[in-house]
């Protein structure tokens, strides 16, 4: 079988909605959405409210992982998406995961990085 490499997108967003940066609730039902809408596989999941707010989260997939960091104090968020392309080519549905994260969050982007590997 021949190797496609992967996308890799590691990225810090800012917002000023800083209610969807306490809890993960909101955040594990759009990822939930998510993984359903593009076929993937969840292996497991776990994600940890800290106190007095924010949390972080990461979605262990066949296809590899998406994790979360946020700091509410700061309106940042850290996210993390990986998706190999063994079986499939999954360039396209890093890129829609990550627009549908921004547009969740109503976030800019402070910085980002996509890596092929």
């Amino acid at each position: 079988m021949h190797y496609n490499k992967g996308t890799h997108l590691i990225a810090t967003l800012h917002t000023t909605d800083y209610q969807l940066l306490n809890t993960f609730t909101a955040f594990k039902t759009l990822t939930d959405e998510l993984i359903l809408t593009h076929q993937l596989q969840k292996l497991g999941e776990v994600y940890h409210n800290f106190s007095p707010s924010g949390y972080t989260g990461i979605v262990c997939l066949s296809e590899s992982h998406l994790s979360i960091h946020t700091w509410p104090e700061h309106g940042k968020i850290n996210i993390d998406v990986y998706l190999s392309n063994y079986l499939r080519n999954n360039d396209g549905t890093v890129d829609n995961i990550y627009s549908a994260i921004k547009a969740h969050f109503n976030a800019a982007v402070e910085q980002e990085q996509f890596l092929k590997r």
